[in-house]
């Protein structure tokens, strides 16, 4: 029977603690691990029973030399190796399914939390953290479930051979109930020693894998200016105190690898010795030798497993710590920290503020605020007795107040900056990826829920990030509703159909990541058009014609006015043919609103705008007097 699969929505982890989440995780599946323990323990109890048929054939068969004893015997032994091998398997299909329905759960609340706290995450972790715990924690933390199974199962293991052997000789079972604890207490100091090295060795792993995706992110400009070798030579030397810290792993991975074999057999070889001398002095039969050592010898199994699962525990508790701390990280929502505003970068993945899905945002959570021992996701605690404001029912203006800067609804506004960081952060703050003091339709923007936020209101940087997949893939991640006349008008607005028309199938034609196939004005343009089908209520645009020629945005600009009409626009740029198409033009120096007016008007009366739109050009900004 193929196993059950897991309902998309993972449920509420408990963050609580490493060792709670680990919990959670075996509470989301609570028959599945109830079967594979029953599992566990029948298939290590079973292991007891081939000794006990052993010492039966010896004693009964080949000592009285009754051949029909021993043939049956055999035949018991034969049907218990395959009833052994059937348990075996159910055991280990079992576990499996156990760990791979924790690693998609796992993958599944890390992915819902990287979207719900969008633009903060770059501020909180790093990105080679965030994939190192994707790639390597999630994994270790599903390995731990192993321990549900076989872990349990060598603990009843240990028993029923104790009670057997104390049928035989209590010596001996007195022997096995000191001796299993004394070997887990053998190798205990080492699982915690390698719990400490391989903490340290995963912090220095997300640090140095975030270095390694700056210099990659950076290489040409590194090339540029000459700091290749630089960071080269730093990253090579973090490599190499990394190196060091995994062969302290290394090291300990090996004394318990070795641990677990060789105390296991130390112990093997003296109860043995003991059973042997035992039956030289007429205390036990030979078979009952015989079956002792096959008792012992099956108990080297849940040994190993019970080492083993500490091992994995260990290993899995500092994964999990790490997964924790990822998803303790809460978005800048109603009552989240106000953290000093800086630029956020990115909205869903480094390198974009464009929401994967701006008309399916991610659904709140629907616990409440976490309290101290409440196991949820901690959300945000409301701002007051009332919780998050409401959005404005329909369009509405947006105000900034650190700029000065009034967005009219449903008019297409542009703003100049004379200092490009200004308008990157008026564009955090308008589109909520910073703790600001703006408003939307007298509401702060800060109080209202983030969910309706992103629903509704869209920052599209000009080097929004883009995935991998066909065109079409691409441009209806944004709308994943968008039928063929909708895509051909967005495609149309942004002047993108020769884009489309030059690919082999057209918006069948498959792209890499961040669509390096193309030129860099075809990336602008389409990720123009993955904006305009979105169809938000308010489009906030950062310079998105920056990487085309002259004609291609004359046609951008009148066809965007056309695309956007009746519905807010905001456009972030200094470019005269975008200029000349807004309703309304904001000037913005030093941070602040310097002036307003037509284009025509400002170019009349604020010299400042005139050099500005005229980008140092003496002649260009004598023709615009």
């Amino acid at each position: 029977m193929p196993p059950r699969i897991p309902h998309p929505e993972p449920g509420t982890p408990d963050v609580r603690g490493p060792l709670r989440y680990l919990w959670w995780l075996v509470r989301c599946q609570p028959w599945r691990v109830l079967r594979g323990s029953l599992f566990g323990t029948a298939w290590m109890t079973a292991l007891s029973v081939r000794p006990y048929l052993i010492s039966r054939a010896v004693d009964d068969g080949l000592r009285t030399g009754d051949t029909r004893a021993l043939a049956q015997w055999v035949a018991a032994i034969v049907v218990a190796g395959v009833a052994l091998s059937w348990l075996g398997i159910m055991r280990h299909r079992t576990m499996t399914f156990i760990r791979e329905d924790a690693k998609a759960r796992s993958a599944a609340v890390v992915l819902r939390q990287l979207s719900r706290v969008g633009a903060v995450l770059p501020r909180r972790a790093a990105a080679g953290e965030v994939a190192t715990v994707g790639g390597t924690d999630i994994d270790r933390v599903a390995q731990v479930m192993t321990v549900t199974g076989p872990g349990v199962g060598a603990v009843v293991a240990y028993l029923v051979v104790a009670v057997v052997l104390w049928s035989i000789s209590p010596l001996l079972a007195l022997c096995v109930l000191v001796g299993v604890p004394s070997v887990v207490l053998v190798v205990a100091p080492l699982l915690r020693r390698l719990e400490r090295a391989e903490s340290v060795y995963r912090q220095q792993q997300g640090e140095l894998t975030a270095r390694s995706g700056d210099i990659v992110a950076g290489l040409r400009v590194l090339a540029g200016v000459g700091g290749r070798g630089l960071f080269a030579h730093r990253y090579a030397a973090r490599s190499r105190d990394l190196l060091v810290e995994g062969y302290r792993v290394g090291a300990v991975n090996s004394w318990i690898d070795a641990a677990t074999v060789a105390v296991p057999g130390l112990f093997l070889a003296a109860v043995v010795w003991l059973s042997a001398r035992m039956t030289v002095t007429g205390d036990i039969s030979v078979g009952e030798l015989v079956a002792v050592y096959g008792y012992v010898a099956t108990l080297v199994v849940p040994v190993w497993f019970l080492l083993e699962g500490g091992h994995q525990l260990i290993r899995g508790r500092v994964a999990a710590r790490r997964i924790v701390a990822l998803l303790a990280v809460t978005p800048d929502d109603v009552g989240g920290p106000r953290d000093t505003p800086t630029r956020a970068g990115a909205a869903t993945v480094p390198g974009s503020r464009q929401p994967a899905g701006p008309t399916a945002p991610v659904p709140a959570p629907a616990t409440p605020p976490t309290v101290p021992g409440s196991p949820a996701i901690p959300v945000p605690a409301p701002a007051g007795p009332a919780g998050p404001l409401t959005a404005p029912g329909g369009p509405a203006d947006l105000h900034d107040r650190s700029s000065g800067l009034t967005v009219r609804a449903g008019r297409l506004t542009a703003v100049a900056a004379a200092d490009p960081a200004d308008a990157l952060a008026l564009a955090d703050r308008l589109g909520r990826y910073t703790v600001s003091d703006a408003t939307w339709g007298g509401v702060p923007l800060t109080g209202v829920g983030l969910e309706q936020v992103r629903a509704r209101i869209l920052v599209a940087d000009h080097d929004a990030y883009l995935f991998a997949g066909t065109l079409r893939e691409v441009l209806r991640g944004a709308r994943p509703d968008g039928d063929r006349d909708r895509i051909a008008s967005a495609l149309h607005a942004a002047s993108a159909e020769d884009v489309v028309d030059a690919l082999p199938r057209g918006l069948d034609t498959p792209l890499d990541t961040r669509a390096r196939s193309l030129s860099g004005g075809q990336r602008q343009r389409i990720r123009l058009a993955r904006a305009l089908l979105a169809e938000p209520e308010v489009l906030i645009l950062v310079e998105p014609t920056s990487a085309v020629d002259a004609h291609t945005e004359a046609r951008i600009a009148a066809r965007l006015r056309h695309a956007r009409a009746g519905r807010t626009t905001v456009v972030l740029t200094t470019s005269p043919l975008l200029l000349g198409r807004a309703d309304e033009v904001a000037h913005l120096v030093a941070g602040r609103v310097a002036a307003t007016g037509t284009h025509a008007d400002l170019l009349d009366r604020d010299p400042g705008y005139r050099r500005l739109v005229a980008r140092g050009d003496a002649d260009a900004e004598q023709a615009l007097r």
